[in-house]
């Protein structure tokens, strides 16, 4: 089912299609299990943080991690799990954990399904505080996940250059592994 859903929405504009796994204010750590062809709930997150924004992937990609690429995605009401967005990008974070590098697509709607984010064009526009925000949520969310905590490493932030050379490569190694 996800896998049918093409990564760009648009390619030449650069809109993708994203995923949402975890709606915005939740702690509930769902993810799109693809031998079963449906979201289920991995675990609660074990710290009291939450997601201050919609976490999601976008499909047919690949990230060293293993998994689809991961996007936080910005929007005025929190989605539901399972919706389809069509999203800009803004930039990228940088982190890896436990199982490699792990890099975050940053993203607002497009216009037409929430103009209040048109100003947001680079993860600059964003401000500071939302980016320290990102750099403290992603480093201190498993900060209660022993194991996990002690190897997540935060590397900085990447402008829409570096969110197209990770998609680039993303899509191919998806592709690569004869997933398409």
């Amino acid at each position: 089912m996800v896998n049918d859903i093409a990564t760009y929405a648009d390619k030449e504009a650069g809109i993708l299609n994203v995923v949402i796994d975890i709606p915005a204010g939740s702690n509930n750590k769902y993810e799109y299990d693809h031998e079963m062809g449906c979201f289920v709930l991995d675990r609660v997150v074990h710290h009291s943080m939450f997601y201050p924004f919609n976490y999601g992937f976008l499909p047919q990609t690949l990230s060293k991690d293993g998994d689809p690429c991961d996007v936080c995605l910005y929007t005025t009401n929190p989605l539901f799990t399972g919706c389809v967005v069509k999203a800009r990008p803004i930039g990228i974070l940088y982190t890896s954990d436990d199982a490699g590098e792990d890099p975050k697509i940053i993203a607002v709607p497009v216009s037409k399904v929430d103009p209040r984010f048109d100003e947001i064009q680079t993860i600059d526009d964003l401000g500071a505080h939302k980016k320290k925000e990102l750099e403290i949520l992603f480093k201190e969310i498993k900060k209660l996940e022993v194991k996990k905590y002690d190897k997540i490493v935060i590397g900085g932030f990447g402008d829409l250059d570096a969110v197209k050379e990770e998609l680039e490569t993303s899509i191919a190694r998806y592709n690569e592994e004869g997933h398409h």
